[in-house]
């Protein structure tokens, strides 16, 4: 993924005059050490949606989660995705955020 992820950022597809697009590297140590998983567990009774590409290095991360997170919860794949493809390709986006619609609207809409 890291490949992937630097060869998205340092071309024109992720360009922003807006982003310097650089990492500061006081922060090297708070990302090393950050689990973005370490409280899953506790996301239950707010349901939880989770999306990944198929061809995506961080899959298992997501397939995880998923099997230690309380109900409800739902892991989407998109079909031949891989991470970085989910940022801006619409053949995977769209799918993704039809999904995030459907799921909001179940789980998040008032009566």
């Amino acid at each position: 993924m890291y490949k992937e992820a630097y060869d998205y950022y340092r071309t024109d597809r992720a360009k922003d005059d807006r982003a310097p697009n650089t990492v500061d590297p006081t922060s090297f140590d708070r990302i090393a050490v950050f689990d973005a998983y370490g409280f899953i567990d506790q996301i239950s009774p707010r349901p939880l949606l989770m999306i990944a590409g198929s061809d995506a290095d961080t899959l298992p991360y997501s397939q995880n989660s998923i099997e230690k997170a309380q109900e409800p919860k739902e892991l989407f794949i998109v079909d031949g995705a891989s991470h970085v493809d989910l940022y801006d390709k619409p053949e995977y986006v769209d799918p993704a955020v039809a999904k995030m619609s459907s799921f909001f609207h179940e789980n998040l809409a008032t009566n």
